[in-house]
């Protein structure tokens, strides 16, 4: 077996509000040591607060490895770095209070830092209270823009996967009232491109193809609803097709989703929030995943927040962690066998074209 077939990742996971359902998700997804073979698990957080809820959870028998650095990661453990002194740390499941806030910070700065000096291979993130969190030190509306500013990254794009389904949002954590001037040929044609990218890189789709939505009812009604499908969307989707690539749109949203047309493609572009998550979780719910396309690093989290009402009650579904982690796990891994690919291709190799760069060819567009 060679070096990065047999590659197996230490995978950070951020604990997020420890008054949430994140420790329970967490340990449900761990349990055992279960997915000890797919990575191995390094869990930033408290290791204070995990035993706490493994007793909650009546999860005595299985123990958690302490460690200070990723480096002494035991590969048949679960391990855990405790990232603030956790001596005084009550545990309160269903309250809101700014202790789990600087907890979720202190884990999620630590985890960061370890990501970005490649200390970790991947970071799946629990969900945080984006309230508690706000200080000085995290001034951002959530996971995804701080980590663009971690990696130094202009823009990140939220992009929401189950399986084959996968959605792309063209603003985020942006007031309604935004959106319509956040809309403009240079971001979407970034995104554009960036969804791309991923689904060439991260997902080994040789030839993507994308659906973009309309932002109007009835994707504008050829301008009686609004003109931005016709004046702004359509000719930026125009240019890319003249380019070659397989973008379509745009399509009203209701009728796109109802008809399930989505299944006709690797991926959608939503305009706004809502408009795109709200169908997915509807669809995808326990088994989706927010993964951050753009990133130098690899970072996904479960598509679920901190849930305070069910929390501590050991009626989580670990669903949406687990498959967070899976997808964490199969993107590391392909980045790195792509990177091992290209770096050993012989000289005297002809170029490949874009769409049968090597590493790609190995995973066939399923539209195809």
């Amino acid at each position: 077996m060679s070096e990065q077939q047999s590659h197996k990742p230490i995978l950070g996971i951020s604990m997020g509000d420890y008054n949430g359902i994140g420790p329970e998700v967490i340990l449900k997804a761990l349990e055992g040591n279960q997915l000890i073979r797919q990575c191995t698990p390094v869990i930033y957080g408290s290791l204070r607060v995990l035993n706490r809820y493994r007793t909650l959870l009546q999860m005595k028998d299985w123990n958690l490895q302490a460690i200070s650095k990723p480096e002494q990661a035991n590969p048949k453990s679960t391990n855990v770095i405790t990232c603030w002194n956790d001596q005084q740390t009550e545990v309160e499941p269903g309250k809101i209070t700014p202790e789990a806030g600087k907890g979720a910070y202190a884990a999620l700065k630590k985890a960061t830092d370890d990501l970005k000096a490649g200390r970790i291979d991947a970071l799946v993130t629990a969900p945080i209270n984006k309230d508690t969190m706000q200080s000085e030190d995290f001034k951002f509306p959530g996971h995804t823009e701080f980590l663009a500013q971690a990696f130094d990254v202009r823009e990140a794009l939220m992009f929401m996967v189950a399986g084959d389904f996968r959605v792309g949002v063209l603003t985020g954590h942006i007031p309604l009232e935004s959106v319509r001037a956040h809309i403009t040929p240079e971001k979407l044609t970034a995104k554009i491109k960036q969804m791309l990218h991923s689904l060439r890189g991260d997902f080994g789709i040789v030839k993507p193809r994308l659906a973009v939505l309309g932002l109007n009812p009835h994707a504008g009604e050829n301008g009686l609803l609004g003109t931005e499908e016709k004046e702004i969307i359509e000719p930026v989707l125009t240019r890319f097709r003249e380019k070659g690539e397989l973008v379509f749109g745009t399509f009203p949203a209701d009728g796109f989703f109802a008809a399930a047309t989505y299944r006709q493609y690797d991926a959608v572009l939503a305009m706004y929030h809502d408009q795109g998550l709200i169908p997915f979780k509807t669809i995808a719910f326990n088994s989706g995943v927010n993964f951050t396309a753009g990133l130098p690093a690899v970072r996904t989290s479960p598509d679920h927040g901190t849930a305070y009402d069910i929390a501590g009650q050991n009626i989580a579904e670990p669903g949406s962690m687990l498959e967070a982690i899976y997808l964490a796990c199969d993107v590391a891994r392909y980045r790195l066998e792509s990177a091992e690919i290209a770096k050993n291709a012989l000289v005297s190799t002809p170029q490949a074209s874009e769409s049968q760069a090597p590493g790609k060819a190995q995973r066939s567009n399923r539209n195809s």
